[in-house]
């Protein structure tokens, strides 16, 4: 006699059958031939063990930068990070090059510069610049992260189960579909940390606890935490005990977020819609205090004083439309407000330095502008360097670091009125 799970078993296959024979009978099926993207894979071992120093190499596609204790880090964008001996600006000399594979974002505190690498944050000890070391790495600290594929097709085979999708192959994909329901496969966004960019004067600059950044930067450093930001995502990683590194909390946000500027124990974030800032009373967890809305756009921010400034430009990862510098006026942090705003042509990075404010203008050059009276700044152009396609600058004490698609520039700012070019490292076509 059939027990009552016997039974009920034997009504579940009757059903199953007679559903799995109607579907066959009833469905038409095709082979379809297509163009994809196809994921190359690398395995986790190797890949955790991929990050190493080269000799120095020529810049091809340069990403972010950063400053440190007279040492320009220059991200190569998805392969590594050159070390650059900038003691000379005039003469900046390539010192090493650290191969970190799906790298765009890097922080220094003290001698340990932390970069993402993928999927995973690493810590590598900079006490010789000319000999890096890995010393720490946190394992799927940005999980899923995909290097951008060719957005013309779709992507085809992802398995993250294979190991660290590394690039794509374009190539022909034949799938049987039901008829009428096309590929199976569909179009991906572009989980990622980061956005491509694309004489002898003496600078004297002492050592310090943290360099700085660009506008663009998705990395920044305050006391002993490290602060990332990762879709709709804060992460804080715990750095005080150097050189390891812990995973700490994450504050989810409400929006995409685009680069972190850290100011006044604040953080400034960058979004797509508009500009967040949160208090680091508490470090390990930041307290959202206000955010300024703008329409669909990428935005960089710097602030200085009770001033923020806010770019916004057209992408294709933003969607949006607009090509603009927004001066907003944080003088009351929890409700800050639009001062002005001024038409640019497609404006990227940006940095302000006692009231001189620098704009990477994107296929329009840097521009330079007298930024003391928010409401004219556009009355006070200080300087146009056209016919360069610009990505970010860093300024400090009258030296000015500007990286773009045409390589590393470097500019005298002491004198502004007669701003001067101080040295190219240019970038060198494979």
């Amino acid at each position: 006699m059939k027990t009552t799970n016997q039974t009920l078993l034997s009504l579940i296959l009757m059903i199953t059958s007679t559903l799995l024979f109607t579907g066959c009978k009833d469905n038409t099926y095709e082979e379809i031939t297509y163009k994809a993207n196809v994921p190359v894979y690398m395995g986790l071992e190797e890949f955790r063990g991929a990050v190493k120093k080269t000799s120095p190499q020529s810049l091809e596609n340069p990403g972010k930068i950063y400053f440190k204790d007279n040492f320009l880090f220059v991200n190569e964008y998805h392969k590594g990070v050159h070390v650059i001996d900038n003691s000379n600006p005039s003469a900046p000399e390539m010192v090493a090059f650290i191969e970190i594979p799906g790298n765009v974002d890097i922080a220094i505190r003290h001698n340990i510069l932390f970069a993402d690498s993928f999927i995973d944050l690493v810590a590598i000890d900079i006490s010789n610049p000319a000999n890096p070391v890995e010393v720490d790495r946190v394992e799927d600290a940005f999980p899923n992260v995909l290097p951008p594929p060719d957005y013309t097709y779709p992507v085809y085979g992802l398995d993250f189960e294979k190991g660290v999708v590394v690039g794509w192959e374009t190539k022909d994909v034949t799938e049987v579909v039901e008829k009428g329901n096309g590929m199976k496969n569909q179009y991906i966004l572009y989980d990622g940390m980061g956005v491509q960019a694309v004489g002898s004067n003496e600078v004297s600059i002492g050592p310090s606890a943290i360099g700085i950044g660009g506008s663009m930067a998705r990395f920044t450093i305050s006391t002993n935490y490290m602060y990332a930001v990762h879709n709709n995502d804060l992460k804080v990683f715990d750095i005080g005990e150097t050189p390891g590194i812990s995973a700490g909390n994450v504050i989810p946000l409400d929006r995409q977020v685009e680069t972190i500027f850290p100011y006044d124990n604040k953080l400034f974030l960058g979004t797509t819609t508009g500009m967040m800032v949160y208090d680091l009373s508490s470090p390990s967890t930041p307290a959202f205090l206000s955010v300024f809305t703008h329409i669909n756009s990428c935005d960089p921010v710097v602030v200085e004083g009770n001033l923020a400034y806010v770019t916004l430009r057209s992408g294709t990862q933003c969607n949006g439309f607009t090509n603009q510098l927004d001066v907003v006026d944080i003088s009351s942090v929890t409700n800050p407000f639009l001062v002005k705003s001024y038409p640019m042509f497609n404006p990227h990075g940006l940095g302000i330095d006692n009231h001189t404010l620098f704009i990477c203008d994107g296929d329009a050059g840097l521009k330079v502008y007298d930024a003391t009276d928010p409401l004219e700044i556009h009355m006070h152009q200080l300087a146009h360097f056209a016919d360069i396609k610009t990505y970010d600058v860093i300024p400090y004490n009258g030296l000015l670091m500007m990286i773009g698609a045409d390589g590393l520039y470097q500019y005298d700012y002491a004198d502004l009125d007669s701003l001067r070019l101080l040295s190219h490292i240019p970038v060198v076509n494979p």
